[in-house]
């Protein structure tokens, strides 16, 4: 282990001071936004089935989300968040990884548990927390897990699953499983406590995480350049003594390029990468937001002229593995496969009382035991303040 003496000393002999600028972080970026490969660029070996798969991947989540926004309106489910603008940056890391990998998402990852295999039929089940959700209905919408497709429940609280993720990937590596962990934040939760501690225990642990920081430009309705001062994310990942590199998170191509390498040097040096994948969140923050009120329609046209799917689909187009016709029809088969199974799933009646309090102990203690009972007692004593939707029963 190093300490302050063992650094070879670089001196100078006056007062110099090193500014946020004096260390820049250059971007890797391999696709022009017509589709063509940039001057000087090289893309990676990728067959046509793989990239056909990614682009259907990140095409069938933006129709996802139009289509739940357009149901949260109508009052069919209570809360949507979308991913749109980012599908790149998350399709692009999560097809690098294993499925032995775990993955530890924060609210905008549907599409990289859409990769591993999540169905419509689940999206459905548990956007409506109905009897079939995995999650038993305990969550908000979009908070999805999978023990099958080994992706860990999405928390509400901004960056809980930082520090976790560097505490399974420790785990990983103690059990020698050559496996690691993909944790994805976007840079307003790097400005909680727990980004900070997450990274210095990786790094002193060299514990193999990769962070995936998706800096979409806005927390909620407030700007990068009023979240912090230094240049992004990444210089942060540099401080904290990990390697680190900054992507354009517009351009699949090279989001799945630095992710391959990531995994790599995760795994075989058992040790921290930090990604930042620089994009633009195209929605808004949640349904439950107006973006309108902090940000110009101008600014929004501006990266839509940027759209990551619409660059994938030129790249595809110039050789020759796609064409309109193929676009049509996926674009009209997700669309009706979504609304088919909203229809299907939203009959389903909810989950029951009596699972309320299973799973999170082995034996449900004492005291919550006694408030279930209260609660029974209760509804049995209200039971018209308490209508149950679809024939569910109250337990």
């Amino acid at each position: 282990m190093s300490s302050a003496s063992d650094v070879k000393p670089n001196l100078m002999h006056k007062a110099q001071f090193i500014e946020g600028h004096d260390l820049p972080i250059p971007t890797l970026s391999i696709l022009n936004a017509d589709g063509s490969i940039q001057a000087g660029a090289e893309a990676p070996e990728m067959d046509q089935e793989t990239a056909i798969k990614l682009y259907r991947n990140m095409v069938y989540i933006r129709v996802l989300d139009e289509r739940m926004i357009s149901a949260q309106r109508q009052g069919r489910l209570s809360f949507y968040l979308t991913c749109a603008g980012e599908e790149a940056a998350v399709t692009g890391t999560a097809a690098a990884f294993s499925m032995k990998d775990m993955i530890m998402g924060q609210y905008r990852e549907q599409a990289a548990i859409r990769w591993r295999g999540f169905t419509t039929e689940q999206f459905m089940n548990q956007l409506l927390s109905n009897e079939d959700d995995l999650g038993k209905g305990r969550q908000m919408p979009v908070h999805y897990g999978s023990n099958e497709l080994n992706f860990m429940t999405i928390s509400s609280p901004l960056g809980t699953q930082i520090p976790q993720a560097a505490g399974y990937a420790y785990a990983q590596k103690l059990q020698g499983n050559q496996a690691c962990t993909l944790c994805y934040f976007g840079e307003g939760a790097a400005s909680e406590g727990d980004f900070h501690a997450g990274l210095n225990m990786a790094a002193v642990l060299n514990c193999p995480v990769v962070f995936v920081c998706r800096n979409n430009g806005y927390a909620i309705s407030t700007p990068a350049e009023e979240q912090f001062k230094g240049d992004g994310i990444a210089p942060r990942g540099v401080g904290y003594g990990i390697k680190t590199i900054r992507v354009d998170g517009n351009d699949i191509l090279a989001v799945y390029t630095a992710s391959i390498e990531a995994r790599r040097i995760a795994l075989e040096n058992n040790e921290p990468v930090l990604v930042e994948t620089m994009s633009y969140r195209l929605g808004a923050h949640s349904t439950s937001d107006d973006p309108s009120g902090y940000r110009s329609k101008d600014e929004e046209d501006k990266w839509r002229e940027k759209d990551p799917i619409e660059r994938m689909q030129n790249w595809l187009e110039s050789k020759g593995w796609w064409n309109g016709e193929e676009e049509k029809a996926i674009l009209e088969g997700y669309r009706k496969e979504v609304l088919d199974a909203l229809k299907r799933v939203e009959k389903k009646p909810m989950p029951g009382i009596d699972e309320l309090i299973t799973d999170v102990y082995d034996t449900p203690p004492a005291h919550l035991q006694k408030q279930y009972a209260e609660l029974k007692e209760h509804i049995a004593k209200y039971p018209e303040n308490y209508p149950v939707a679809g024939g569910a029963k109250h337990g």
